[in-house]
This record gives structure tokens, C-alpha cells and sequence, in this order.
């Protein structure tokens, strides 16, 4: 559904209304396009006191084609700030002092991106100020406006782990991924692609829910990025289904991911070779106050959104179909992070997805060599939201540092950014920093 408010804040006699009246003010997300494919322009890499990576990321921004200087230039389209060697009080001046001359600076739908370390449990001081820095982007990426975002990455060891995020976040892929807080993964867990603008080619996924929606443009993604992909779907949208899989090349697997048997059928379904990325994007909502939800409503959403989930996901990892190497990708919602009114089953079964990621993801990775992280949608425009009253829906849409609705391609974007590795029990929010949740 078109959203008329960004419409108007895009043009001159609808700023100086908004302006006036203190309304939000949207700017149109730059997304990521053939044509554009990067930010362009000048990326600044500032860097505090004993920073150990400096050579490294400037030869990184250089191969991402992203003009790095060390020089301020007029209006950098991205700064990367290296902050991993904080750990005192008297050191975050250091982080004020790099970025307060530069911020203003920083062009229209620019990044920000502050480096920091992992907290360290033996040092008090140095876990305080880590910690600091969280605080901090979170509130500047609040503050940035003009489609500007704002990320900490925190680097457990040799930056090469994080080339996959520091791709992604400074790119126009990122666009609704905003005041979020990423720990790149373990070495074990990264394998650099051959062609980053393939880096999924000669992968095979799987996709659930893709006959339309979130799903069709996660399927749509993975395969733009290079893999084979499988798209899977309740039997009644075979039609949609075969689509989706003909306009990408795929296959189409018409399959209710609730039968008992859904894990076996859809290893049976799979070339031989088994499975390197899937994809838990089905889901559904029945929604009713807890007083007035049946029981029939109840388990229908928690029997497809997160029941359906563990099973198979025990299925396919036990049989080795998902192979070492191998990426899973669920589908949480900032619902289960924040809750919401109606939707206590719905909410119910994303928290439950986020407390999967989080116990499976060590012991995945370190008894089959796969990952296990989440995407936790915000207000995305699909069929759904658009069928929700006016006024909720407009509130969804400017709840959030970027004042807009996210799209189905940003969902996709992140996901495909989760199976190419290089982290491990994430739950990345794609909700341009929805004011709901922490």
C-alpha cells in the first residue's frame, strides 16, 4: 500500500507543513538497485588511541569500493569508527571527540557504523564502557534523521569476521536495520565467498511460507545473491507457489510444514546433496484479547509459528540434511520482544523463535557446523498490515526512527545477509528502530 505521508514530507510545500506543525519528516530509503549497488561517494574511517585494525578496514572499505579516507571529506556517504580499544571513562571522550565534528556531515541515507569488543566478564571497567557505546549508537541513531543509520558492531576477534556485516551495513542493503547492536560471529563461523556480488552462488535453500509476501522476496533475494532455491507452501497456495518458483528458477514444494512428517518430506523433496540454507519465514496470525481467543486460535499460531519450527529444525539437522556450513534463518517479530495487544499467541510463538536461536545456535554450530540466527521483522508494508485500521497503521509506519514502513525486500535483505555467515544466535531487528521493545 502506497504511503501518501512520505509522498507529501517529499515535497516542498509538505515540508514546511510538516515542519511547522512538528510532524515527522521521512526521507525515502535508498535500497539497494543494479544501478546502485553501494552508497558511492567517500567513506570516513576514524579510528581511537592503539586502534589494531586501521590498515585492515581501510584495505576492507577499499574493496567494498567505498573511497575510504582518513580525512574528513565534505559530506561522506559513511563513517566507520573503530572503538574496540575503549575501556575507560576517560577513553569515550575519544568517541565524542571523532564523531561530533563529522555527524553533521554524513549525507542523506548515510551510515554510521562504531566498532567496538565484545564485554569482558573479567574486567568490570572495560564491560561498563563496552557496554557505554551501546547506549550511545542507540540514541545517535535516533537522533540522525534523513534516512541516516546507525549500528555497533561488536568484533570478537580478526576483522575479517565481520567483512559479511561491514558489507552489508554499508551498503543500501541495510536500509531498515538501524540502532541495532551485532556481534559478528566466530571464526568457524564465516567462509568467505569467491564473488561477493554472488556470495550465495551454488548454495541451495529453502524457504518456507514463499507464495507470497516476506517470503516471495526472501526467495527473491536468495536467488539474485545466487542460490538454487526451494519454495515451500500450504497446498491451497499451490498456484501462487509454482509462480514465485518459475519467475526464479526454483522449485516449488507444496507442503503443510505442520504434518507430522513435514521434516522428512521435505528432505525427501531435496536434491541428494541435502540443504545449505533454510529459511523459517511461515507464519500466521489469528488474533483475539487472551479473554475472548479460543483455544482452536491459540494453538493454530503456535503450532505454525514456532512448533512447526523446532520440529523440523530437529529433523533436518538429526537426518544432516542441512549440511556442515549450513545457515538457518527464522523469522522472529519485535512482537515477541515487545509484546502486543491480541496477540498473546502470536507474541508467544516469535519469543519462543528467539529463545530457539539462542540455546540451539552454540550447540548447532558446534555438532553439525551450522548457524542459527533470527530476523524480527518491525512494521513491514505487505497484505496484512495493510488491512490494519488507518490510524494503527500510521502510527506502525512513524513509531520508529525512520518514520516509515518498512518493505518485504528489507526482510529479505537481512536474511540473505544472515545465510552468507559470519555470526552465530543473532536476533537482528529490521524495524528501522522501532520505538516498541528495547
Amino acid at each position: 500500500m502506497a504511503d501518501r505521508y512520505l509522498t507529501l514530507t517529499a515535497t516542498a510545500p509538505g515540508r514546511f507543513l510538516t515542519r511547522r506543525l512538528g510532524l515527522p519528516q521521512p526521507t525515502r530509503l535508498r535500497r539497494w538497485s543494479p544501478d546502485s549497488p553501494g552508497l558511492g561517494g567517500e567513506s570516513l574511517l576514524l579510528t581511537t588511541s592503539d586502534s589494531p585494525y586501521a590498515q585492515d578496514l581501510l584495505t576492507l572499505l577499499e574493496s567494498m569500493g567505498n573511497k575510504p579516507t582518513t580525512t574528513t571529506p565534505l559530506a561522506p556517504t559513511a563513517v566507520v569508527l573503530d572503538a574496540t580499544t575503549v575501556a575507560t571513562t576517560d577513553a569515550l571522550a575519544e568517541v565524542h571527540a571523532k564523531l561530533h565534528p563529522v555527524v553533521r556531515k554524513v549525507k542523506d541515507n548515510g551510515r554510521i557504523v562504531v566498532l567496538g569488543a565484545p564485554l569482558n566478564p573479567a574486567d568490570h571497567h572495560q564491560s561498563a564502557v563496552q557496554q557505554a557505546l551501546e547506549g550511545f549508537v542507540r540514541s545517535l541513531a535516533k537522533e540522525l534523521g534523513r534516512g541516516r543509520t546507525a549500528c555497533l558492531v561488536r568484533v570478537p576477534g580478526p576483522i575479517g569476521t565481520a567483512e559479511s556485516t561491514l558489507r552489508f551495513l554499508l551498503s543500501p542493503k541495510s536500509a531498515y536495520v538501524t540502532g541495532q547492536v551485532i556481534e559478528t560471529g566466530p571464526a568457524e563461523a564465516v567462509a568467505a565467498p569467491t564473488d561477493w556480488s554472488r556470495p550465495l552462488a551454488g548454495r541451495t535453500a529453502l524457504v518456507t511460507g514463499a507464495a507470497r509476501g516476506i517470503g516471495e522476496a526472501v526467495a527473491e533475494i536468495l536467488t539474485r545473491d545466487g542460490a538454487k532455491v526451494t519454495v515451500l507452501d500450504i497446498p491451497s497456495a499451490q498456484q501462487d507457489l509454482a509462480r514465485v518458483a518459475a519467475r526464479l528458477g526454483g522449485t516449488a514444494l507444496p507442503l503443510d510444514i505442520t504434518a507430522p512428517d513435514a521434516g522428512e518430506r521435505i528432505t525427501a523433496a531435496l536434491p541428494e546433496h541435502g540443504l545449505d540454507i533454510l529459511v523459517h519465514n511461515a507464519g500466521i496470525t489469528r488474533d483475539r484479547k487472551l479473554a475472548n481467543m479460543d483455544a482452536a486460535r491459540w494453538s493454530s499460531v503456535l503450532d505454525v509459528n514456532l512448533a512447526a519450527v523446532l520440529t523440523t529444525t530437529d529433523t533436518l539437522l538429526k537426518t544432516g540434511t542441512i549440511r556442515p556450513g549450513g545457515r538457518i534463518v527464522a523469522t522472529a517479530s519485535i512482537a515477541g520482544i515487545a509484546g502486543n495487544a491480541g496477540q498473546t499467541n502470536y507474541a508467544a510463538g516469535k519469543a519462543g523463535i528467539i529463545g530457539m536461536v539462542h540455546s540451539l545456535a552454540p550447540r548447532a554450530l558446534a555438532e553439525h557446523g551450522v548457524t542459527v540466527n533470527a530476523v524480527a521483522p518491525g512494521f513491514i508494508e505487505t497484505r496484512m498490515t495493510a488491512a490494519v485500521p488507518p490510524l494503527i497503521r500510521e502510527a506502525g509506519r512513524r513509531m520508529n526512527s525512520l518514520a516509515q514502513g518498512g518493505l518485504p525486500v528489507d526482510v529479505a535483505e537481512a536474511t540473505s545477509w544472515l545465510a552468507q555467515g559470519g555470526m552465530n544466535a543473532q536476533t537482528i531487528r529490521v524495524c528501522g528502530q522501532s520505538l516498541l521493545g528495547a
